[in-house]
């Protein structure tokens, strides 16, 4: 049976998008509030990052269920059940001006996020018509890879205003979100009754919980930081053991067997830490060093936002149309070029180096990160595709959870000298050192990927 698509189909990947995209905007939203909410609260950079940093392992820990959660729930059970979380998260954020509350809020948000992500990605791979799976992936990758990038733009444009407004104007999009949700999503395959492994979905929390909070005690205690790694590993090693000893299993993590697929999700991964990370990094550095104000800054990251976001379905009708190399290798390319244009002028920026090293990077995702997922899945079989998914949302999250905290943890090494410009120069400059490192790593992850995934097609 050939699949079209529909008024519907279009409608609830606009709904469960739209409240993607909310989730995923307030990731790198509260970046440019940063030096706003340390002054009001008295914490320090260390401190206030876990309003992304607890966001995103929050999200991390929710999206492994979402296998479980598609064959159990009716899709739009699932929606409704993410909408209304994310609505609560807001509700509190929007209004308190109290920093424990305020950090509540946003691991409520986390929790809608963490349902949401992996939902419009199901729907897609479920609906969609093979002729249109790269144009509509690119469409979904657009939320998951630019919304952080318009992060900054929107908080700046809001944070000098009042920093709720962040949170209040989301309410009025989750709720146009619900009303699209509620009429359009359609379930085409029966729940069925299985049972949450909930021993396994423990021990991945350890050990996501474990790695975050390792790299965000390096600063204060290196015992704790090896104390929190070693849990993390342990972690990490029980639930591999029980998925492979377990007849219901969390993951399928026989998709990793899959040696292209686990190519082109590394290299994905690695793109989302350096969106993550630059998006963490340029609004404070824009703040801090070239003295603009908040509203500026996310004025100066726009363009950088608005071209990736406009390539994103773009680079998916040319995956389409000429498979996924060439857009890959084109964005790769030019994404290199951003980052190292940052490092070597990190020390001496100007604001117009610092617009146009961005641009290129956000270009570089707009062409790139949407077909690696999409290629990505085409390697494993299409009964693998939902555990497929859910391991690239999940990591997805995890890698931005874990490049923040990375980041953060070598800016705030660096800002203890007396000199803020001077230090929050220098580090960004080894910020973005580190990004070009990972960059060639990408690089040479998917070059082998894309080699070797287009060899398994000619022996199939």
């Amino acid at each position: 049976m050939t699949r079209s698509v529909s008024l519907k189909l279009y409608l609830s990947i606009v709904a469960t998008g739209l409240m993607a995209f909310c989730g995923v905007l307030i990731e790198t939203a509260m970046n440019v509030t940063f030096p706003t909410l340390m002054k009001q609260f008295g914490v320090n950079t260390a401190t206030i990052q876990w309003l992304t940093t607890g966001y995103l392992l929050i999200v991390s820990i929710f999206v492994p269920i979402s296998g479980f959660l598609k064959r159990r729930f009716t899709t739009k059970q699932l929606f409704l059940t993410a909408n209304l979380t994310f609505l609560i998260g807001l509700l509190i954020c929007s209004f308190t001006n109290n920093f424990t509350i305020l950090l509540v809020g946003r691991l409520i948000q986390g929790a809608g996020t963490g349902v949401a992500l992996p939902l419009m990605f199901n729907i897609i791979l479920e609906q969609a018509p093979l002729d249109k799976l790269g144009f509509l992936m690119g469409i979904g990758t657009l939320v998951t890879a630019i919304a952080p990038a318009i992060g900054p733009t929107y908080g700046g444009l809001l944070v000098g205003l009042d920093w709720h407004y962040i949170f209040r104007i989301l309410l009025v999009l989750i709720v146009i979100s619900l009303i699209l949700g509620i009429g359009s999503i359609t379930q085409v395959t029966q729940p069925k009754h299985v049972k949450l492994d909930f021993s396994s979905w423990l021990l991945i929390a350890i050990f996501f919980a474990g790695a975050i909070l390792a790299f965000n005690q390096l600063a204060s205690s290196i015992t704790m930081a090896l104390a929190y790694g070693v849990i993390g590993v342990a972690g990490l090693i029980l639930f591999i053991f029980r998925t492979k000893h377990t007849s219901n299993a969390l993951v399928n993590l026989g998709v990793f067997k899959s040696q292209p697929f686990t190519l082109h999700l590394t290299g994905f991964l690695i793109m989302q830490i350096i969106n993550v990370g630059a998006a963490f990094v340029l609004p404070n550095y824009l703040q801090l060093v070239n003295r603009v104000s908040s509203l500026e800054a996310g004025i100066l990251l726009l363009p950088g936002a608005a071209i990736g976001a406009a390539l994103a379905p773009v680079s998916g009708k040319l995956y389409d149309a000429l498979g996924p190399s060439k857009p890959i290798k084109l964005g790769l390319t030019i994404q290199l070029i951003g980052v190292v244009l940052l490092l070597v002028t990190a020390l001496t920026a100007n604001t117009w180096i610092v617009l146009t090293g961005y641009v290129f990077v956000m270009l570089g995702t707009g062409f790139a990160m949407g077909n690696i997922m999409t290629n990505g899945l085409a390697q494993i079989s299409k009964a693998q595709s939902i555990d497929g998914n859910a391991v690239f949302n999940t990591l997805q999250q995890f890698s931005g959870a874990l490049g923040t905290a990375i980041i953060s943890l070598i800016m705030s090494l660096a800002q203890v000298a007396t000199n803020e410009v001077h230090s929050t120069a220098v580090g960004a400059q080894h910020d973005f050192l580190l990004l070009v490192i990972l960059e060639l790593l990408a690089i040479l992850m998917l070059l082998v990927g894309l080699r070797r995934g287009q060899s398994k097609k000619t022996t199939d």
